[in-house]
C-alpha cells in the first residue's frame, strides 16, 4: 500500500521531476523508496493536459507528499487553440475545487529554437511568447508559482513576461544564463533549483556560488539521466540530496544548515 502521510515530514524536496515520465509500473515504488529516504515532498511538473491529469493521480495518491504542477512544456509543437483552452479551463476548474497545484512546467523553447535556426531555418517564437504571456497572467490571477524552463536569452524574455503580468512567485529550474541576467533574477526574488550536475559542471558550481541560498532548490528532472559521478544510473529523487553537499562546499556552509535551507525554500514557495 502506498504511503499517504497527509505531512511534509522529512528533510529534502524534489522541487523539479516528471514523476509521470517513469513507467506507470515504476512510479509507486519511485516514490515509496523517495519518501522512505527522508523525501518531505517532490515537486510533479507536467508537458501537457494528458500529463497534467496523470500527476493530479498521483498527488491525490499522495497527498501533501506529490506536490503537482500544470502545464505545457515548450519544447513541443504548440497546440490548437482549442487544445489549449481546455488545458486552462481544467486549471481553473482544479483552483475553484481548492486543490493545491502550481503552474509549470512552462516557458519558452531555447533548444528546439536554437536547433531550427543551426539549421538554416526559420522559426517562429511569437506563439511561444504569447503562450508564456497566458500562463503568466493566470499565475498571476490565481496567486500560484510559476516554473519555468527559460534559459540564457531566454530567460531575458521570461522576466520581461513576469514583469509585465507582476508574477513574484517563479521558479527557474535548471537555469544557465549570462551574469547580467542572474542579477537581473536576484533582484527579483526568483528562484531557481539545481541538478546533480553540480557535481561536474562549473557553469552550475559558479551559478550555486552567486545565488543567493534564501532562493536555491534542489532538483533532479528525473527522470534525465546524469553524467560524472551518476554516469549509468537510473535518475531517482534521491539524488537531489547531493546538492545540498555541493553548494555547501562552494558556500562554505555546513551540509546540514545548506540542506534546510533548501527544504524551507521549497515549502515556502510553493507551501508545503
Amino acid at each position: 500500500m502506498p504511503i499517504v502521510n497527509g505531512g511534509t515530514a522529512g528533510t529534502w524536496i524534489d522541487a523539479h521531476i516528471h514523476v509521470d515520465h517513469y513507467d506507470e509500473a515504476e512510479r509507486e515504488a519511485l516514490l515509496e523508496k523517495a519518501f522512505s529516504a527522508g523525501a518531505a515532498a517532490v515537486v510533479a511538473v507536467s508537458m501537457h493536459l494528458q500529463s497534467s491529469i496523470a500527476n493530479r493521480g498521483l498527488a491525490q495518491t499522495y497527498p501533501n507528499r506529490v506536490h503537482p504542477a500544470y502545464g505545457f512544456h515548450p519544447e513541443q509543437p504548440i497546440p490548437s487553440s482549442d487544445d489549449l483552452d481546455e488545458l486552462f479551463e481544467w486549471m481553473r476548474a482544479r483552483h475553484a475545487a481548492g486543490e493545491k497545484f502550481a503552474i509549470g512546467e512552462v516557458g519558452l523553447p531555447y533548444y528546439t529554437r536554437t536547433e531550427a535556426e543551426a539549421a538554416g531555418q526559420t522559426f517562429d517564437e511569437a506563439p511561444y511568447l504569447a503562450l508564456l504571456g497566458r500562463f503568466a497572467a493566470l499565475a498571476a490571477e490565481l496567486e500560484r508559482p510559476i516554473v519555468l524552463h527559460a534559459v540564457y536569452e531566454d530567460a531575458d524574455k521570461a522576466c520581461d513576461i513576469l514583469d509585465r503580468h507582476g508574477v513574484r512567485k517563479a521558479h527557474f529550474h535548471w537555469f544557465k544564463g549570462s551574469e547580467a541576467t542572474v542579477r537581473r533574477m536576484i533582484a527579483s526574488g526568483y528562484s531557481i533549483s539545481i541538478t546533480p550536475d553540480i557535481a561536474y559542471e562549473a557553469e552550475i558550481r559558479a551559478l550555486a556560488e552567486i545565488y543567493p541560498l534564501s532562493l536555491l532548490m534542489a532538483e533532479t528532472d528525473g527522470p534525465w539521466p546524469f553524467e560524472g559521478p551518476y554516469e549509468g544510473r537510473a535518475t531517482e529523487p534521491a539524488m537531489s540530496r547531493d546538492v545540498a553537499v555541493h553548494i555547501a562546499a562552494i558556500k562554505q556552509q555546513p551540509v546540514e544548515l545548506v540542506r534546510t535551507a533548501l527544504l524551507e525554500n521549497t515549502k515556502r514557495l510553493y507551501g508545503l
